[in-house]
């Protein structure tokens, strides 16, 4: 079971980093060009907020079955898990900043539904999604996708 999580968590963050890669893009030119904010924004921004918390449900899992995650073994202490940096990553730096690249996504994403023209909505999409990407970029694990 946990190789099939690691694999669908791995594969959908192909999807992830795409789909917020083009929020972004659309975000930033929307708002440098001042375009009118059409329902094709919309779904553009919702998709991402979509397949992110997708993609943190399924982290979550990955959490619980990986055996990269030592938390919950018992006699490994805290000072262990910091001191090494792969395990580091995996238990504390990877979850952690992608959990805030997420909420930087839903921020983003509910902040600018409040707004009622597009200056505003494609400002503050351009704010918050790119800096989502920014930390989900920063803390792939690279070599364990390549």
């Amino acid at each position: 079971m946990e190789r099939a999580v690691y694999y669908l968590h791995s594969y959908w963050a192909y999807l992830v980093v795409l789909v917020v890669l083009l929020a972004t893009i659309n975000a930033v030119i929307g708002a440098v060009t001042k375009r009118s904010y059409a329902p094709k924004d919309f779904r553009i921004s919702l998709f991402a907020l979509i397949c992110t918390h997708i993609q943190l449900l399924i982290g979550i899992v990955l959490f619980f079955v990986s055996d990269k995650i030592v938390w919950f073994t018992e006699g490994v202490p805290v000072k262990d898990i910091m001191s090494d940096s792969t395990l580091r990553l995996y238990n504390v730096e990877h979850p952690l900043m992608m959990i805030i690249a997420i909420a930087l996504i839903t921020i983003g994403y509910s902040k600018h539904k409040k707004k009622l023209s597009s200056a505003p909505k494609f400002k503050v999409l351009a704010i918050f999604y790119p800096l989502a990407l920014i930390a989900i970029l920063a803390m792939i694990p690279w070599a364990a996708w390549f």
